[in-house]
């Protein structure tokens, strides 16, 4: 029998946690395709790399935080955006798998879609949120929707576009961390707390001060008896963080560890995190936590323009599950020092804050559904190939 050629998958990624599932959905694709080899090209981080993936640019430089600080990279990311399409005309790829990051992927499947390939979205926009009116853009770009919540298929009955539920990869992630022996972390005294200040640098060199005045806050109040984790997913966040350390003082027992970001949860009592995947994941480790965000004023004033319509008014993907504001939302000036900290002392006791949370968050994990989210999208996939 001859040897059937490579299957050609590009593949769009513009952040860590798009690049982290992009990883997981090689290797199950891969899977999928026991006797042939796997060609995977296109745009996303360490996760996908270390998958065996050729990456043209990298979520390093793709991230971007707020409106105008993406717009003083437009011309950036206009050329990422080139870059891929020319990457699509002449190797002529399967598929291009795009993977969340919608507003640089909606316009790059527009592209690929036009050339004759097919194109399938992972992880759906939150239409369901706002900007309804997107749908009708989305269904003619992509070939194949896979969602993570169980209720957005039907959004794009109206359409016509083929959204199937496959579940939240997280969740098998989480099960996954759940089995693995846990790691040695540098843990001191009797109160655990990690520290996710989020993966881009506008948001670390945003946040993260604040969260270093409020952990030695806590130090204070618990005379030292406690420690600090901070988790880095990249080399290139670690030197952010280390810019950030090199200009504020931090705790007495303070750490930072390469990777390990859902071990580190699993064993601190709490964790303060930057807005974003991270949040969901401290869910499902069963971290109490807070939400925290600060972004300029030009961005947060065209923000609450946009959103006004918004159907839900919550930052958090916690709170957006359970539409209720379950996880504390520290945003702009609410993002303080002293509620950050009292926040975080609030969790390190059986108090009522820390019991509501535990609460919310067994909700979530039955909202969220079973394990093998992964394997159902790259089984999808694969059936959409054959069509």
């Amino acid at each position: 029998m001859a040897k059937l050629p490579p299957l050609k998958v590009m593949i769009a990624a513009g952040e860590v946690s798009g690049d982290m599932y992009g990883g997981a959905l090689i290797r199950s694709l891969r899977e999928q395709y026991p006797d042939r080899e796997l060609d995977v090209r296109g745009m996303g981080g360490d996760a996908m790399r270390a998958e065996g993936a050729q990456l043209l640019h990298h979520t390093d430089e793709l991230g971007a935080m707020g409106i105008f600080e993406v717009l003083r990279k437009l011309k950036y990311f206009k050329q990422v955006l080139a870059d891929m399409v020319q990457l699509a005309t002449e190797w002529k790829p399967d598929v291009c798998i795009t993977l969340d990051y919608y507003s640089f992927n909606i316009a790059l499947a527009e592209k690929v879609h036009a050339l004759g390939i097919k194109t399938v979205h992972y992880i759906s926009p939150k239409v369901w949120v706002w900007r309804k009116g997107r749908i009708h853009r989305m269904a003619k770009a992509f070939d194949l929707l896979l969602c993570i919540f169980p209720f957005e298929p039907a959004l794009y009955e109206p359409v016509g576009l083929k959204a199937i539920y496959v579940g939240h990869p997280l969740v098998e992630q989480a099960a996954k961390t759940k089995e693995e022996t846990p790691p040695t972390l540098p843990w001191y005294g009797r109160y655990k707390i990690a520290i996710l200040p989020g993966s881009r640098s506008g948001e670390i060199r945003s946040i993260l001060p604040t969260f270093l005045k409020a952990a030695r806050r806590i130090e204070s109040v618990k005379h030292g008896d406690c420690s600090f984790i901070l988790p880095t997913p990249t080399p290139r966040m670690r030197a952010e963080v280390e810019k950030i350390l090199a200009k504020h003082p931090t705790p007495m027992h303070f750490e930072v560890v390469d990777g390990g970001a859902r071990h580190v949860m699993a064993q601190a009592d709490a964790a303060m995190i930057a807005s974003g995947t991270a949040t969901l994941e401290a869910c499902l480790m069963g971290c109490p936590a807070i939400l925290a965000y600060k972004v300029s004023l030009p961005t947060e004033l065209l923000a609450r323009l946009v959103t006004l319509k918004a159907t839900f008014r919550y930052a958090g993907l916690v709170n957006i599950i359970l539409n209720r504001l379950a996880m504390p939302e520290l945003l702009q000036r609410d993002f303080s020092v002293f509620n950050t900290a009292q926040w975080m002392l609030s969790y390190l006791r059986d108090t009522k804050q820390r019991r509501a949370i535990t609460s919310a968050y067994a909700e979530v994990v039955e909202r969220l559904g079973p394990v093998g989210a992964t394997q159902r999208a790259a089984q999808a996939i694969a059936e959409t190939l054959t069509k």
